[in-house]
């Protein structure tokens, strides 16, 4: 965004760089360029929040959402990126540029309704395996112990704001359970968080020792294929509930275990 032409061409010296391996700029008022910046992460949110919805659709059809998202992102008009279903988006930027463009429309007396449901589906969304959890154990969780992979809002990050993986947690807790976390990278994050409300595990496998279920909340590589076998011989229990459908329900259901992911039948 630029408001003079000195401006223009500052910035086009600065950016030439990136001009001559294939990224042009768009100049464009100020104005517009914030709004660029809200409108590309609101429409991320968007296709996150639709495949959510999706996702719950496919379990009350008997539809597989794995199988969708391969179908729908085979449309060049469409796309694969961004069509897999979790927990809910957080981090620094959706949630705030969401609210931002929701904001900016009340301020000039517009109803962004679209954004507003994306919202919504966001936050229940981050609630939708608590939901699981319950219809599982019921929900009075004392006594139960949940072992917790995943706690950045994201591989790659330490970064804990508005992660899934803190509704989750605080919602265990609230029932009576005891939680025991691990995360490659956020566990000094989720000390701020949670302080000595949770049991912090160095190792992933040191938070399954008797633990009644597993939940996966982030898609970390290291969680992506795991010793099944050493799983179900520290578990009081073998139940999974996979908030990012990382495993293969004919794989599960062949070691007996309990898995319940996202969008797919659920292996009792």
């Amino acid at each position: 965004g630029v408001d003079s032409d000195r401006a223009r061409r500052a910035l086009g010296e600065l950016y030439e760089p990136f001009v001559r391996t294939g990224n042009p700029i768009i100049f464009m008022d100020i104005t517009s360029a914030e709004l660029t910046k809200y409108v590309a992460n609101a429409m991320l949110a968007t296709r996150i929040s639709m495949m959510n919805e999706v996702a719950r659709m496919c379990e009350l059809t008997g539809a597989d959402v794995s199988l969708v998202r391969r179908g729908v992102g085979s449309d060049q008009r469409i796309g694969p990126k961004f069509l897999f279903p979790g927990p809910g988006y957080g981090g620094s930027c959706f949630p705030k540029d969401v609210k931002a463009l929701v904001r900016t429309a009340e301020e000039h007396d517009y109803d962004f309704k679209i954004l507003r449901a994306v919202e919504e589906v966001n936050e229940t969304q981050k609630r939708y395996f608590l939901r699981k959890i319950e219809k599982r154990f019921g929900e009075d969780l004392s006594g139960l112990e949940f072992a917790v992979w995943g706690l950045a809002f994201k591989p790659g990050t330490d970064d804990m704001r508005e992660s899934p993986s803190i509704v989750l947690i605080e919602g265990l807790l609230d029932r009576g359970a005891q939680v025991r976390g691990h995360d490659p990278a956020a566990m000094e994050s989720a000390r701020r968080v949670f302080g000595d409300r949770i049991t912090y595990c160095e190792r992933e496998y040191d938070s399954l020792e008797n633990a009644d279920a597993l939940v996966v909340m982030t898609d970390w590589l290291e969680y992506r294929r795991p010793n099944f076998h050493r799983i179900k011989d520290l578990m009081r229990v073998p139940v999974v509930f996979d908030a990012r459908n990382l495993y293969d329900s004919d794989r599960m259901r062949e070691l007996q275990f309990r898995y319940y992911p996202l969008g797919r039948e659920a292996v009792e």
